[in-house]
């Protein structure tokens, strides 16, 4: 389906639904209220917000509040586009897949197709890499990216996911193409209140099984809450749409795999009026692989993918299968103050610990006589990341003159990554310890219809690597270590423009900040007498992120339409060496342009149509210290293809509620890209009905594929290492929870 298809299935969508597109440039959002932003519903119930009255909108549109930059605003105040995805579209998605980026695939505009392993190499957002945070608190690691950032907690855990499109400044280095905050759940009613579940998926095969067990346990009162919850999941392999297994991913896969989490928040509100509180949280996940299969190559001439087979996996005799996992934990103390000065006061300190081991591998980068026989020696690579860091913010309504909001803060992080060859214990990518300070300063003033904002970010940092020396395979050169200092301020401003009739106009300008992925050229130094400060490859990765949209809300839905450009002078992206198939780390121009638009109609009570489509079209240099032009496309490891999602919820009764949803990609084909591209789209259909049984619980029956549907995920459809990957054939999982 090409271009002309788009412009067709586009007008559709516009002309037929309706939803809002509102939002900031910032992070750490919290909605007070069920709403809709521009990209995904935020009804939180199985069923259909009631409908508001004429005389009842603008109430309501003031009262929706949303959090930009961790300050409360209004939703129609904010220029720019974010993503509330709520309870229910988490719950949605869980009963269909534990893919923690599933739901992101499904509601997000410009979120990549969902790669369906653990690995989220070729998932990006509007064509660049996204920060992905857990209560504010990064996720990601930047200094030595390993694509697997988006595992860190069940989603059993998560109220909602909050999505700030584009390149953003707000929470430091990492968000080149977006923040994506995962909120945890907290204790909410009165009283103590257990809830316990159970999880069990088929695709009808003796080894495909899933199932998991899940609970929690919150409590509130005399001015304490109490939330903690707890998972099992046990993942078998998984198989396509022919009955092929599925090939096992060189970078960690979720099936034939166990997952397991503990999450704690207990928090005490104090103080007059209860205006100050105290919160902790600590979150323990573990994902670990089972090493039962192993991947076996398919045949990409004859369109046979790869697949998986049981037992160990031997290389010229030698068995190279070990178990890889993910294993996070964090923990964090948050205090804020809503009478300071007339202000609010919020400040978190963190602390956090990332462990991402990769599967076993006796290739050549693996390879030291000193240690085994060239050829006989296994090893894993993991990549280590502690993080440590200070958030502060505090705001102020009001300042100087009415409606003028101000919004300081400082932001402090200690970082440090590195690269192990783990079975070993040798250097691979040395310690990259990074300190950064970032004072910030926001100010958004409401003028009538018309609120303008502005600020600017200082981000200070510096990254010390200490002297090391290379693996065998790069010739086990000493390098001189150094710092490379990186100092820049990055302001953004808005405008949004209320018309009048539920209509408004917005636009923005915002710089973004990102260190390219310090690791890649560090590992790859083979030639002596070089040094951390004369790599030219390390320098910051700075953006320039404009947008401008144009929203509706009114009785019966809402709709939303945004169009932005993103350029960056030195981008940064990944390549894999033929010869030595290691990743190398390309430096070149950048710009990605894109539209994306949202629908939602409420045409009655009991149905709800939903709709999400988005275009992102990137291009660059025809190489590195190559500045003009700026004409070679960008491939699906960076730019995702077009989509359209569409989906109706119909609620017959309070008690039964079904979703039947469309999930499309178009078809690329690019001669220019490199490598270049001829990727197929696919359709595929999915269904979730729940039913609540009174003073029992509540059953819910999620159809991945409904029609099992046979397609190769898109970034398959280049070859790439060990990506030849058809996507999950039908799967069917049934869930039950009970409250008490």
């Amino acid at each position: 389906m090409r271009n002309f298809a788009h412009v067709k299935l586009f007008a559709l969508l516009l002309g037929t639904t309706s939803t809002a597109a509102l939002a900031g440039h910032e992070s750490d959002l919290q909605t007070t209220k069920p709403t809709n932003t521009q990209q995904a519903s935020t009804v939180t119930q199985d069923s259909p917000a009631p409908l508001a009255t004429p005389d009842e909108q603008d109430a309501q549109s003031r009262s929706i509040i949303v959090t930009g930059s961790r300050t409360p605003r209004a939703v129609d105040k904010i220029a720019g586009a974010v993503t509330v995805i709520t309870s229910a579209d988490v719950q949605r998605s869980l009963a269909l897949t534990e893919d923690s980026t599933a739901v992101l695939a499904k509601t997000v505009p410009g979120y990549s197709e969902s790669s369906q392993t653990l690995n989220t190499l070729g998932e990006t957002m509007r064509g660049r890499v996204a920060l992905y945070l857990f209560d504010g608190i990064p996720q990601s690691t930047p200094l030595r990216n390993g694509s697997r950032n988006a595992a860190f907690t069940d989603m059993s855990t998560i109220e909602r996911i909050e999505v700030i499109g584009g390149a953003s400044a707000s929470e430091g280095i990492g968000a080149e193409g977006g923040v994506i905050n995962y909120i945890s759940r907290r204790a909410t009613q009165p009283g103590l209140h257990v809830n316990l579940g159970g999880r069990l998926g088929t695709q009808f095969r003796d080894d495909s099984g899933i199932w998991g067990i899940k609970g929690d346990v919150a409590y509130k009162g005399s001015g304490v809450d109490f939330f903690a919850a707890g998972a099992y999941v046990d993942r078998g392999i998984t198989y396509d749409a022919n009955g092929r297994r599925i090939g096992m991913s060189a970078s960690s896969s979720l099936s034939d795999s166990v997952q397991k989490n503990l999450f704690v928040k207990v928090g005490t509100d104090f103080g007059a009026g209860d205006t100050q509180r105290l919160e902790l949280t600590a979150n323990w996940f573990r994902l670990k692989g089972k090493a039962n299969y192993h991947w076996v190559a398919g045949d990409r001439a004859l369109g046979i993918p790869d697949t998986a087979e049981p037992g160990p996996q031997l290389i010229d005799g030698v068995d190279v299968l070990r178990p890889d996992f993910n294993d996070f934990k964090q923990t964090a103390l948050k205090y804020s103050n809503e009478d300071v000065f007339g202000g609010t006061l919020i400040t978190t300190v963190y602390a956090a610990r990332q462990a991402m081991r990769f599967p076993g591998d006796n290739g050549a980068s693996r390879q030291d006589p000193q240690i085994a026989p060239l050829g006989t020696l296994v090893d894993q690579s993991e990549v280590l990341s502690k993080k440590y860091g200070l958030l502060t913010s505090f705001s102020r309504p009001d300042f100087l003159i009415d409606d003028l909001l101000l919004r300081i803060g400082v932001d402090a992080v200690h970082d440090q990554t590195q690269q192990r060859l783990a079975l070993t214990d040798r250097v691979w990518v040395p310690p990259m310890n990074y300190d950064s300070i970032g004072p910030y300063i926001q100010m958004s003033w409401d003028i009538g219809p018309v609120t303008l904002s502005g600020g600017a970010r200082h981000e200070n940092g510096q990254v010390q690597v200490d002297d090391y020396v290379t693996t065998f395979f790069r010739n086990s050169v000493a390098v001189e270590g150094g710092k490379l200092k990186y100092s820049n301020t990055l302001p953004n401003v808005g405008l949004v423009t209320r018309l009048g009739a539920g209509f408004s106009v917005f636009g923005s300008y915002s710089k973004g900040f990102t260190l390219p992925n310090l690791g890649i050229p560090l590992r790859n130094i083979n030639t002596p007498g070089q040094s951390v400060e004369g790599i030219v490859d390390l320098k910051a990765v700075i953006f320039d992120n404009k947008e401008i949209g144009a929203n509706w809300r009114g009785r019966r839905g809402s709709v939303g339409v945004s169009a932005y450009r993103s350029f960056s002078k030195l981008g940064s992206s990944l390549a894999v060496d033929p010869v030595t198939q290691d990743f190398v780390l390309n430096r070149r121009p950048v710009r990605i342009t894109g539209i994306d638009a949202t629908a939602e109609l409420r045409a009655t009570d009991w149905f709800r149509f939903n709709g999400v489509y988005s275009h992102v079209k990137g291009r660059t240099t025809s190489g590195n210290n190559v500045l003009t032009p700026v004409e070679t496309p960008l491939g699906i490891t960076n730019i995702p293809l077009d989509k359209l999602v569409v989906s109706g919820t119909f609620t017959p009764t309070d008690a039964l509620s079904f979703t039947i949803g469309m999930d499309t990609t178009f078809d690329r084909a690019q001669a220019g890209s490199s490598p270049p591209e001829d990727i197929e789209g696919r359709t595929l259909f999915d269904l979730t009905a729940k039913y609540r049984i009174e003073n029992a619980g509540t059953v819910t029956l999620g159809v991945e594929n409904l029609f099992n549907e046979f397609y190769f995920l898109a970034f398959s459809q280049i070859d790439f290492f060990q990506n030849y990957f058809a996507g999950r054939g039908r799967t069917v999982s049934l869930q039950f929870r009970t409250d008490f």
